[in-house]
């Protein structure tokens, strides 16, 4: 028998504080939760499955990795010109006289690492909040459920008790569904009928859970630069050490009179295309998942793997509905891709198709982790070697 989280240690390790370690007992704890239901429904991916890889590669946000120099890099080789374009304005203001000193305080202001530490919280938090919701009502469901021989509905139904009545993001509707038809999956013969029920499962979970998880994405994603008027506040003072207050409020008088001066132009073309080129960027690092061998999905593409011939044609009233409401494109892989990450719609249209598409991928229930660096996350130590 596969190892079981229990609630208490779902609870203990939504509970640590330091959010890279958090994270990968997360992701191992789901793998170990996915492994456990498999134990149940066969060798195919539930929501522990997909949110084991997802889990995984949040934590390469979560833990940085870079990623603030690689921003640096990206601004640096995107917006110099419009960086360029202050200095002369700057000069010409009896600022700082020398571009070199110019270039290095607009990036200084840009501050890539707090940016990306902003987007590194925001990750964090969404990856705590669910595991802390879902992966608790898991370990509920394997302690409750999962050792019943024969299908006892009046034991599923209360467990389903313990979970809040309505919608998300503060109902638990979806989560009682989903759990009703991982159990029915537990005792369907029928291989099809089976599938079904456990891509309705996974679905319902997935709606869910991206519902709850909105405000984290788009925090995620807009993690980028204060609003217009405190950068500019920011640039003036550092440009101006001590007339920088002084510039400022002349800049916002001149605002309000619906006039500008040319560096004020300039600042204001720099802070867009700062802040559009942010945005690209942290979308592009957040929307991908790496699954096993390498093997790594862009987000913003349409998918390229057919449907598992037990998905190819769905019968399942409740799952056809379900669809009907989150895929606008049925028994299609086009325009599967999610333009806006940030955007739900968007974004459970993508995961519905991978859902469906990876369901049977047996290669998804490999561990995350090798068995050194599992042990030593059990240990509570970081592991070494590549995570």
């Amino acid at each position: 028998m596969k190892t079981r989280p229990s609630v208490p240690e779902v609870d203990r390790i939504a509970g640590l504080e330091e959010p890279a370690i958090r994270n990968l007992r997360i992701t191992q704890s789901y793998h170990e939760l996915s492994g456990a239901l498999t134990e149940r429904l066969g060798p195919v991916a539930n929501w522990c499955t997909f949110a084991t890889w997802a889990s995984k590669q949040a934590g390469q946000t979560i833990r940085g990795e870079d990623l603030s120099r690689a921003l640096e890099q990206y601004l640096m080789a995107n917006i110099q010109d419009a960086a360029g374009q202050i200095a002369p304005m700057a000069r010409s203001s009896k600022a700082l006289s020398d571009p070199k000193k110019v270039h290095h305080l607009l990036w200084t202001a840009l501050d890539p690492a707090a940016i990306t530490a902003r987007a590194s919280d925001a990750v964090a938090r969404g990856n705590r909040k669910v595991y802390a919701e879902i992966g608790r009502e898991f370990a509920r469901f394997l302690h409750d459920c999962a050792s019943d021989q024969t299908f006892d509905a009046a034991h599923i139904d209360r467990f389903c008790a313990g979970l809040r009545p309505g919608g998300p993001p503060d109902g638990q509707q979806y989560l009682r569904q989903a759990f009703r038809c991982y159990y029915q999956a537990m005792f369907e013969p029928d291989t099809k009928t089976k599938a079904e029920l456990i891509l309705l499962a996974n679905l319902d979970i997935g709606f869910h859970e991206q519902t709850r998880l909105q405000p984290e994405i788009k925090e995620a994603l807009e993690a980028a630069l204060p609003e217009p008027g405190s950068f500019s506040r920011r640039i003036l003072e550092a440009l101006f050490p001590y007339r920088g207050w002084f510039y400022y409020l002349t800049f916002l008088f001149l605002r309000l009179l619906k006039r500008s001066s040319r560096l004020d132009d300039a600042m204001l073309r720099f802070y867009s295309l700062a802040q559009q080129k942010i945005r690209v960027f942290l979308t592009d690092h957040l929307m991908s998942i790496g699954f096993p061998h390498s093997q790594r999905l862009r987000l913003g593409a349409d998918l390229q793997y057919p449907f598992p011939e037990t998905l190819q044609q769905i019968m399942n009233p409740d799952l056809l509905a379900l669809l009907a409401q989150i895929d606008p494109t049925p028994d299609s892989l086009q325009a599967s891709g999610a333009v806006d990450w940030a955007n739900l719609a968007d974004r459970i249209h993508f995961i519905a198709d991978m859902f469906r598409c990876f369901q049977e991928k047996q290669d998804l229930l490999e561990p995350p982790f090798t068995p050194a660096q599992t042990a030593a996350l059990k240990e509570g130590r970081m592991p070494e070697g590549a995570l």
